[in-house]
C-alpha cells in the first residue's frame, strides 16, 4: 500500500468506505442495493469491497456484534514482565474468548477483552490466566454504555476520529454480567456463522442459509431479529482504522465522583472526538482509583494530547491517566462458540 492509504482512491471508493459502514440493508441481494447507491453495478460493488479488504482498508464485512447483549464481558489487564510479556500474551491469545488484545503504556501493561458465553465461564477463564501465568488479573466489567460507536469517516484529513461529526446522540444504558440474550437455535448457529463476517457473494445470506441448515428468508428474518434486539449493532463494512491512519489511540481513565458520574459520562459522550465512554468499576483493593474510561482514536498523539487536555479542563476536572496503546497483541471479532453450545445445550434440554 502506498505511504498515503488514499492516494489510489477515487469517488466511489471514498463513499464505499465511509457511507457503507453500517446501513447495507438485510437483503438477499445486498450488494445491488449498495451498487444502486454508489452508481455502480451489483458486481462492481461487490468487487470494491473484496479489493479494499484485501488491502487491509476493510477487516471485513458483516455484522458488528454486541458482547455484552450476547454474553458475558469484560475488560482485564495484567502487569506482564518484561521477560514474560511473550509468553503471557501467548497465554492470554490462546482463548478464543479473548478476541482484543493491547500493550498499553502503563503498570498494567497488558488489556485484552473476555467474552463468554456465562458470565460463569468468563470467570473461569480469568482464573485460567491468574493460574497459567502467575499474574494478578484487573478485571472491569462494563456497567453502564454512555456512547460506543467506532463507525465514523476515514476518507479525510481528520486529526482525530469524528472530528468532522456534528452531533452525537448519548445515553446512560445499564449493562449486566449476566446479559445473555434468549436466542433460539437459529439464531445461534446464525451468529456463529456471522461471526467472522458474511461470505462476499451475491449471496452472502444464501450462503449462510447453507451453512447452518435453514433457508434464506430465514436467516434474513434472524438477523433482521437480532439487530432489532440489539445483539447485532449494525451491517456494513468494518474498517481498520490503523490502517486508515487513526493509530495514535489512547484509553483515558478517569476518577469521577459517583455522584457526577451519569452527569459528566452523558456530556463527554457527545464530544465529537470522543469515540468510546463507559462506566467501570473501582477495585480500589488492587489500587485500581479510575471509574470513567474514554477512549479518543487520532492521527497524531500531538492532537489526541491537545483534546484530552480540553477535556480536562472543560469537562473532567478530575485525576486521570492516559493509557495509549503501544502494540496490538490480537483483534479479531468476538467468538461466540461456546455460546452457541450453550444455546444448544438448553434446546436440547428443552425437548
Amino acid at each position: 500500500m502506498s505511504q498515503d492509504w488514499r492516494a489510489d482512491l477515487d469517488k466511489v471508493d471514498a463513499a464505499l468506505i465511509d457511507g457503507f459502514q453500517s446501513g447495507v440493508p438485510v437483503a438477499e441481494r445486498p450488494f445491488r442495493s449498495m451498487g444502486a447507491e454508489l452508481g455502480t453495478s451489483e458486481d462492481e460493488a461487490l468487487a470494491r469491497v473484496e479489493a479494499l479488504r484485501e488491502r487491509g482498508v476493510f477487516r471485513r464485512f458483516g455484522a458488528v456484534l454486541n458482547p455484552p447483549v450476547i454474553g458475558s464481558s469484560t475488560l482485564a489487564a495484567v502487569r506482564a514482565p518484561a521477560n514474560r510479556f511473550e509468553e503471557t500474551a501467548a497465554v492470554i491469545n490462546g482463548y478464543r474468548q479473548v478476541n482484543h488484545n493491547y500493550r498499553r503504556d502503563h503498570e498494567w501493561n497488558m488489556w485484552f477483552v473476555v467474552t463468554a458465553g456465562s458470565r460463569a465461564r468468563r470467570d473461569a477463564i480469568l482464573t485460567e490466566v491468574e493460574e497459567r501465568t502467575g499474574l494478578e488479573v484487573l478485571s472491569l466489567p462494563m456497567l453502564t454504555d454512555y456512547y460506543i460507536d467506532l463507525e465514523f469517516p476515514v476518507v479525510n484529513d481528520d486529526r482525530f476520529a469524528r472530528e468532522s461529526v456534528e452531533s452525537t446522540r448519548v445515553d446512560a444504558t445499564r449493562i449486566s454480567e449476566d446479559a445473555v440474550s434468549d436466542l433460539s437455535s437459529l439464531e445461534a448457529d446464525v451468529l456463529l456463522a456471522v461471526q467472522g463476517g458474511l461470505p462476499l457473494s451475491r449471496t452472502p445470506y444464501a450462503d449462510v442459509a447453507e451453512t447452518v441448515g435453514a433457508s434464506t428468508d430465514e436467516v434474513l428474518a434472524a438477523v433482521s431479529d437480532l439487530l432489532d434486539r440489539n445483539a447485532i449493532k449494525r451491517i456494513g463494512c468494518v474498517v481498520n482504522h490503523v490502517v486508515t491512519g487513526f493509530d495514535a489511540n489512547c484509553m483515558v481513565v478517569w476518577d469521577v465522583p459517583e455522584k457526577d458520574l451519569d452527569d459528566r459520562g452523558r456530556v463527554v459522550g457527545s464530544l465529537p472526538y470522543v469515540t468510546l465512554c463507559y462506566h467501570r468499576p473501582r477495585r480500589t483493593d488492587q489500587d485500581w482509583t479510575y471509574n470513567l474510561f474514554t477512549m479518543i482514536h487520532g492521527r497524531e498523539q500531538a492532537a489526541v494530547d491537545t483534546v484530552i487536555d480540553e477535556l480536562a479542563d472543560d469537562h473532567l476536572p478530575y485525576p486521570h491517566e492516559r493509557l495509549y496503546s503501544t502494540e496490538t497483541l490480537k483483534q479479531t471479532g468476538a467468538r461466540y462458540d461456546d455460546l452457541v453450545e450453550t444455546e444448544r445445550s438448553s434446546a436440547r434440554v428443552g425437548d
